[in-house]
């Protein structure tokens, strides 16, 4: 199960594209591993750009940016 979760990934999606370099900002500045990549198509077309990350830093993502970013959504892939 461990080996699954290092290669599940999911998403945040965001409202705007100012929203999602914002968050970029600050999980840079907190060292937590991610990566900005294109808005699946089949999640949304609100935003072009959200980010990327693996499952097992959800927990800290979520606690790095609420609050400080609007977030539409957190989804799994």
């Amino acid at each position: 199960m461990q080996d699954e979760q290092i290669n599940s990934y999911g998403v945040v999606l965001f409202q705007s594209i100012s929203s999602a370099l914002r968050a970029e900002k600050l999980l840079k500045k907190q060292e937590i591993a991610y990566k900005l990549i294109p808005v699946p198509r089949h999640l949304s077309s609100d935003c072009g750009i959200c980010i990327r990350f693996h499952t097992q830093n959800e927990s800290q993502i979520r606690e790095v940016l609420t609050g400080k970013v609007e977030i539409q959504s957190f989804c799994l892939l």
